[in-house]
């Protein structure tokens, strides 16, 4: 989650840079599309006479930064190790020491919303998106369209000179254009990413996923019994990010990765189970508190804070059965 925000704090900065400094941008008022250059060439009557002008490629600004946003699904404030709780995340944790950790933000606690907002930079109603895809109605701010008049990072970035990719979860498709015949337009290579790997709709099986490579849907691996999404959309997107070192290394990228899970269905590889056995047989009552302390010791919630009362819907742990506790151990 720490790593998600400090990307999009450090995104609003690089556009704001590129809308400033982007000769391209300057010439044409700072919008979007850009306008192709005036010819600045000459045509006389004969070949010799006339020469020629071939537009310059645009170019990202001087040491423009890569950039990867990485959006965990359903992940809690208080559920990695980055912020106090219990799920190890070491590399999250080595990223927040040499960077920034926020604990305040906006969210929109829902898929689409929250992946609208995020990538066009604004309220997920006034792009359309004030509900999941699937849920779209005919009603301003909740069509799940998006405005073209609303750019997406990407295609921001893209139009100044930055390789994209789009990887994982996109869920901000209306729900009626995502067959095999589109239209594509509102998919993500329509949106700004030149290559995309993952699915559309807001979850999916993650041992065989319904997966779509740019606009065509594929098969996952079948050969592979230790397929899992995590890894396969991982794997795509350090590939395609040698190639782009390999191939153009002085052009900058942005690569968008959505990881599947955490969001249900909740298809864990056996690896992950094995390895947090146990550590969730305290229940839910205790993990709370162990999680809020080790919060406060962090310094992410104020020294002075309460912790809230457990929500009315949900049981106290001490008042489970022996068999509920251990079903509800396994899918924490």
């Amino acid at each position: 989650m720490s790593s998600s925000i400090l990307r999009v704090l450090s995104l609003s900065l690089l556009i704001t840079w590129l809308m400033v400094t982007s000769p391209a941008l300057a010439d044409t008022g700072k919008v979007l599309p850009i306008n192709p250059p005036s010819f600045n060439g000459k045509i006389g009557i004969t070949y010799k006479e006339s020469t020629p002008d071939f537009p310059a490629p645009i170019k990202a600004p001087e040491k423009a930064p890569n950039v990867l946003l990485v959006l965990l699904d359903d992940v809690g404030f208080g559920q990695a190790s980055t912020f106090g709780g219990a799920i190890e995340t070491p590399n999250l944790t080595h990223l927040a020491e040499k960077g920034l950790r926020y604990n305040q933000f906006h969210t929109t606690a829902l898929c689409s919303p929250t992946r609208a907002a995020l990538l066009t930079g604004r309220n997920h109603h006034s792009v359309g998106t004030g509900v999941v895809a699937e849920l779209a109605s005919g009603f301003p701010g909740y069509t799940t369209i998006l405005p073209k008049s609303a750019a997406t990072v990407a295609e921001v970035l893209r139009q100044n000179g930055y390789n994209t990719a789009a990887f994982g979860k996109w869920h901000n498709t209306p729900d009626y254009e995502t067959s095999a015949v589109g239209p594509f337009d509102r998919w993500p290579t329509g949106l700004g990413f030149e290559y995309f790997y993952g699915f559309l709709g807001g979850d999916t099986n993650q041992w065989s996923p319904a997966l779509v490579e740019n606009t065509k849907r594929i098969a996952p691996p079948t050969n592979n019994p230790d397929y899992h999404l995590t890894p396969d959309l991982v794997d795509h997107a350090i590939s395609w990010i040698h190639s782009q070192q390999s191939i153009a290394p002085d052009k900058p990228f942005f690569t968008y990765l959505a990881t599947g899970a955490t969001h249900a269905p909740h298809h864990a590889p056996k690896v992950w189970i094995d390895k947090y056995q146990g550590k969730f047989d305290q229940g839910w009552d205790k993990l709370r508190e162990e999680t809020f302390a080790r919060q406060k010791q962090l310094g992410v919630i104020p020294a002075n804070a309460q912790l809230t009362p457990r929500p009315k819907e949900l049981p106290a742990w001490d008042s489970l059965s022996p068999d509920d506790q251990k079903i509800l151990t396994i899918r924490m």
